[in-house]
């Protein structure tokens, strides 16, 4: 994990003539059989274009993935967009984009949306993340429950000093409604899913800040003593202080790190995800090969994810 100064992540841009059609699928095709020698001394006969839209938790390994695939395939163009995994799984099911990449699992009235819209989701795992709490490094607040959490973010607990810090206004930041982290957030910590009690009446406080980016939350933690905000592992920096988690009162506190995440120990971990339409072949298939291969999560790694492998 990356533990100094801030990420600057390289989002490829997303190319306005590639508003595919309803034949999107053949995007990860060949497009012509252009042949060129690859690195390794190789013919290399792939070509085409990839588009990848959806998390912005994701973003910076995709852009990774992106970046070192198109060194190997000189006639390969992969553009990446992170407005949200609901961004990117809807441009999935209008047939708009190669991947979908998400934070959270595809909900069922998705697949029945993309169903009739003639398209069959397929799921990919590509990596894991350890969804960290952060705070100011000057708050003395070290450790929460799921329940604190929960009862920060829905409003019920509004000072640090109800659990144990200053006598200070809790300054809530999440992330918006189209990202996959504020989904899976809401479901497992501030409906307290994780904690085995679910509460779907539970909803985000109406003070909560909604944040258009992980960056972002993490630029105004650092500059702002009273806030929480939560985070995917790799955006992780020294101008701010991660929180250890306890499950349950009971339970043991456990901070988020690639170890923890790895073995479960860390109650707020979860899988990262591709979607694309239909099982991935030809193009499409050599890039998620290409993830899922030993360089594939050591850049996983390297961003501050949990490879898989």
């Amino acid at each position: 994990m990356k533990t100094t100064g801030f990420k600057k992540w390289l989002v490829l841009p997303l190319v306005a003539v590639l508003a595919l059609t309803a034949g999107l699928a053949g995007c990860g095709e060949s497009n012509g059989g252009a042949q060129t020698t690859s690195p390794t001394g190789t013919v290399d006969t792939l070509s085409g274009t990839l588009d990848i839209i959806g998390s912005n938790t994701v973003t910076p390994v995709s852009t990774r993935w992106a970046e070192e695939f198109m060194k190997l395939h000189k006639n390969v163009n992969i553009t990446v967009a992170g407005p949200g995994s609901s961004a990117g799984i809807a441009a999935l099911i209008n047939k708009t984009t190669t991947f979908a990449q998400s934070s959270r699992p595809i909900k069922q009235s998705e697949i029945d949306q993309a169903k009739a819209n003639g398209v069959t989701v397929v799921e990919t795992k590509v990596a894991l993340d350890a969804l960290s709490v952060v705070v100011h490094p000057s708050n003395p607040v070290n450790t929460l429950t799921i329940e604190q959490l929960s009862d920060i973010y829905t409003g019920k607990v509004t000072n640090w000093s109800q659990v144990g810090g200053n006598k200070a206004p809790i300054v809530i930041l999440s992330r918006d409604t189209n990202s996959g982290t504020y989904a899976y957030f809401l479901e497992e910590v501030v409906q307290k899913l994780i904690a085995g009690k679910q509460d779907k009446t539970l909803q985000y406080s109406t003070s909560a800040q909604l944040l258009p980016s992980t960056e972002v939350g993490i630029t105004q933690v650092a500059q702002n003593a009273n806030a929480i905000f939560y985070s995917g592992l790799g955006y992780v920096t020294s101008a701010v202080k991660t929180l250890t988690i306890k499950k349950t009162a009971e339970s043991p506190a456990v901070a988020p790190t690639l170890a923890t995440a790895k073995d479960g120990s860390y109650p707020i971990s979860r899988y990262l995800y591709y979607y694309t339409a239909g099982e991935p072949t030809g193009l499409t298939k050599a890039f998620i090969d290409y993830a899922l291969s030993t360089a594939g999560q050591k850049i996983v790694e390297e961003e501050g994810f949990v490879a898989l492998k």
